[in-house]
């Protein structure tokens, strides 16, 4: 039976066969039965009752068919029996379909599969007990093959029988290496079943960490338990005592009934006994480093100091998972385990001898950090006793200096006054001059530099030789994981002391190319790569056009979508961008090549849309001209396409960059980005309801009818014609929302600026904006008493937005001087309306001209319009003019 060419026909006499009527169900029935012997009949069966789109009663009717087919034709024996191929491919088929959402279809392949692990498994302990290996081996293949299927636990103590009868297998029997694995495997279903239905586990959660805490931390594992499996029953200790669902709210009454039981059934099982025997022996038996560990650690540190580091070993790693245990515990049950790592310290006072002993206890306190804040006067242990242990000089204590500057390492940023830091700089420095002793310090804890306690001044007379030995690490180390780490430190301290770390960098900045190329297969390090460059960025400023023939390569690369390294790269690379443009002059500043900036079309809708947009103001910032000519026609046609699908938030970056445009050139920027102009006069004339739409709306159509008003009357009559309305009707609809909208604008500048465009309207003959001059009046009134400052000497009023010149600000030693693009937005700002026209004398200006188009008379009765007490306070703001 052709499958693809059969499925159609098979499914219609399945539709047919759940028919009432007995006329259209016999004759399918008939059809059903004779393909049962058919080759290829149980795979079409397979393939319906797969399909969740199909209906219920028809796929009912399919599991039938294939279960009754398979009891007869399975067997080789059987007439018509299956064929090998098709039975492999009905396995890979059931396989897949553990996802049924019908119970009445899925409880079969359930229990069927339950049965046959729950045989299996039967037939593997009664063998082992009567030491039959052959049989046993056979039967734990299978034990195992079905309990991969099933994926679910229901039979929890099984563990414990199998593990028990571990005993009888010896170390090379043929058995053990199978034996281990299910048993690994049983962990594993139990670790699946807690992660994907922790309320379902609940009834579990008494017997899992009996069995856990038994085999891993009493005598009933002793001879019994292996590695993998010690690391799988301290994951499941791990899990339960962190998992949200069994804690109570804050509020103990919003707690959930099942959390509520869970947490009853922890706090029961958690007591303070069993908690101080898993803290001693988390620490005195897990946390001893081996003897292949310890040679290890002498023999090749960085190796070592990779390994403790790395990525998920806690998950499949015996030291790594122990250290996580002991942090989650400790967490959670700090009051009881506090004192319990306390005495263990001060019982080794006195016994430096016991290396082995320090070296576990020292690794205790610093995970234990946070949590021992209020007990451990770290200063005073530092000073009395720690910094005399770094300066023990034999070489049978190097191991422990190591992890005393890892311990340190751990306090700096939970504990350490900042008038300890040079005294830490002058250990530190020498301690860089034995490259082994300073991975532990640097690849297992915060630098020194990377914490609120850090002060500049404190750290630049050690700046130059620090930073000189790092650079020498980072060429001598040969890890790439220890090389990102090295650089991540680098970055601190040049993101640190910024401007002056310009003297010290020079051969890393040489250096960097050579470890881009070196890094090509390792995208991780060139992210770090790309890191240090930013804060190298800043830190250089105008003279990091020194690495323009470094950086444009890599910019390129890191932004070029069409290349996979962009996935890692993409976020960093605009960064770059971002800090270079900010930070250059026109004359220190590189202009991306044209295929680079055309990518912008594609990032448009990534993650990185901020950062994008941050990039299109600088260059607009930078060279309005240049950069809109080039490059506006294409990010206008990217706009208007993620206007169509884009959130709020989204929507206001969009219109910012028309915004700046049109500030920083009217004429153009209202030229080139025409296309989206026509969507922001609808919204003002609709009402956009988000209020920071609405404002960002009429900030754009505030520059347009202020800078550029030939421009507002031609998509004035642009609109009038798509909207069928009259040109003066339209323009009336305009200023009613933007009177009554007003409180949108939170900004005073874009306030300001919807005062000036409004009155920029005036003198007028036309009824429609006189018939609006109340309202314009009245946005005029609180955009003075925004802007307008009284000298309490003359008791006159001044413009406190005005400038009439641009001088450098002076700073203080914590502030930062500005960026070259805070330059430039000052210098634009001397010629924006906004700072350089007078609300005051524009506003008296515009009433006079009206005044002199419609008489006085006239003028009497327009102002008449306007309410008495609006009246009183706009000539108190004109007086003196």
């Amino acid at each position: 039976m052709n499958i693809d060419g059969a499925s159609s026909v098979v499914l219609q006499a399945l539709t047919h066969a759940t028919s009432q009527d007995t006329a259209v169900l016999k004759p399918a029935e008939e059809q059903l039965r004779q393909w049962e012997t058919q080759p290829g009949f149980y795979s079409v069966l397979l393939n319906i009752f797969n399909n969740h789109m199909l209906d219920v009663n028809v796929r009912w009717l399919a599991v039938l068919y294939f279960k009754n087919g398979i009891d007869r034709y399975w067997r080789r024996v059987a007439p018509h029996a299956l064929s090998e191929e098709e039975k492999t491919s009905l396995r890979a088929g059931l396989i897949t379909n553990f996802n049924e959402p019908i119970n009445q279809l899925a409880s079969g392949i359930y229990s069927f599969a339950c049965s046959l692990w729950s045989h299996h498994t039967d037939c593997f302990l009664q063998q082992i007990y009567t030491r039959d290996e052959a049989a046993a081996l056979s039967s734990l293949e299978r034990t195992l093959l079905s309990l991969k299927g099933i994926k679910i636990c229901t039979h929890a103590n099984t563990h414990n029988c199998v593990l028990i009868q571990s005993r009888q297998v010896g170390p090379d029997s043929t058995c053990r290496e199978k034996l281990e694995k299910t048993i690994i495997l049983y962990t594993k279903v139990l670790l699946d079943f807690l992660e994907y239905h922790p309320c379902a586990f609940i009834p579990l959660i008494q017997r899992s960490l009996e069995f856990a805490v038994s085999y891993v931390f009493t005598p009933a594992g002793e001879g019994v338990t292996f590695e993998r499996f010690i690391v799988q029953c301290m994951n499941l200790i791990k899990m339960i005592v962190k998992n949200d669902a069994y804690k109570p709210a804050k509020n103990i009454d919003d707690s959930k009934p099942e959390s509520l039981e869970a947490h009853k059934i922890k706090t029961a099982f958690f007591t303070h006994p069993t908690l101080t025997e898993i803290g001693r022996r988390l620490v005195s038996h897990y946390f001893l480093l081996t003897e292949e560990e310890l040679a290890m650690w002498e023999e090749d540190p960085e190796s070592f100091a990779v390994e403790e580091t790395g990525g998920d070993s806690w998950k499949y790693s015996l030291r790594p998972c122990t250290e996580v245990l002991f942090l989650d515990i400790f967490h959670n049950y700090s009051q009881t385990l506090t004192p319990v790592l306390l005495d263990m310290v001060q019982n080794l006072q006195g016994q430096l001898n016991i290396k082995s002993n320090i070296i576990t206890l020292y690794n205790a306190v610093g995970l234990a950090a946070y949590e021992l804040f209020d007990n451990v006067d770290f200063d005073q242990w530092f000073k009395n006793q720690l910094l005399g242990e770094l300066q023990v000089s034999h070489h049978r204590y190097k191991l422990i200096r190591r992890r005393v500057i890892w311990l340190i390492g751990q306090w700096i940023s939970v504990k350490f006054k900042s008038d300890l830091r040079p005294l830490l700089y002058e250990v530190i420095l020498s301690l860089m001059q034995d490259p082994d002793l300073v991975f532990d310090f640097i690849l297992n804890s915060r630098p020194p530099v990377d914490d609120f306690e850090f002060r500049t001044e404190q750290f630049l007379p050690y700046l130059e030789s620090i930073f000189g030995l790092l650079f020498q690490l980072l060429q001598q180390v040969t890890e790439c994981d220890t090389k990102m780490q090295v650089l991540h430190v680098i970055s601190c301290v040049i993101e640190r002391v910024n401007i002056q770390i310009r003297p010290y960098v020079g051969c890393l900045v040489q250096y960097l190319p050579l470890l881009w190329k070196q890094s090509e297969e390792h995208n991780m390090l060139r992210c770090a790569i790309l890191t240090t460059l930013i804060h190298l960025v800043q830190g250089l400023g105008a003279e990091s056009k020194n690495l323009y023939p470094f950086l444009l390569p890599v910019i390129q690369l890191s932004t070029d979508v069409s290349q996979p390294p962009h996935v890692y790269l993409l976020e960093d690379g605009l960064e770059i961008i971002h800090q270079q443009m900010l930070l250059s002059s026109l004359s220190s500043c590189f202009f991306l090549p044209p295929a680079c900036l055309h990518q912008f079309s594609n990032l448009m809708s990534s993650e990185n849309l901020r950062t994008c947009f941050q990039i299109v103001n600088a260059y607009i910032y930078l060279s309005a001209t240049e950069f809109l000519q080039n490059y506006a026609e294409s990010l206008c046609r990217s706009f208007c396409d993620l206007l169509k699908d884009i959130t709020n938030e989204g929507q206001v970056q969009v219109l910012k960059v028309v915004e700046i445009a049109l500030k920083v050139s009217p004429i153009l920027g209202a030229h080139m980005f025409q296309p989206l102009l026509p969507a922001v006069f609808r919204g003002i004339v609709d009402g956009e309801r988000y209020p920071v739409v609405m404002s960002t709306y009429l900030g754009i159509m505030g520059r347009v009818l202020l800078q550029n008003s030939s421009f507002f009357s031609s998509l004035l009559t642009q609109m009038a014609s798509e909207c069928s309305q009259k040109m003066d009707q339209l323009l009336g609809n305009v200023i009613e929302m933007w009177v009554d909208r007003m409180d949108n604008i939170t900004q005073p500048e874009r306030r300001k600026l919807s005062s000036l465009a409004l009155l920029s309207l005036l003198p007028s003959d036309n009824s429609v904006i006189q018939d609006k001059f109340c309202g314009i009046i009245n946005i005029c009134v609180e955009a003075l008493h925004d802007v307008m400052t009284e000298d309490p000497e003359t008791g006159t009023f001044k413009d406190c937005m005005l400038m009439s010149h641009f001088e450098e600000p002076k700073l203080s030693d914590d502030e930062e001087p500005p960026t070259e693009q805070d330059k430039r937005k000052k210098l634009l700002a001397l010629e924006d309306p906004v700072h350089s026209v007078s609300l005051q004398q524009f506003v008296y200006d515009k009433l006079k001209a009206q005044q002199a188009l419609m008489g006085d008379q006239g003028f009497g009765v327009l102002m008449e319009t306007v309410d008495t007490e609006l009246v009183r306070q706009l000539q108190e703001f004109l007086q003196g003019l």
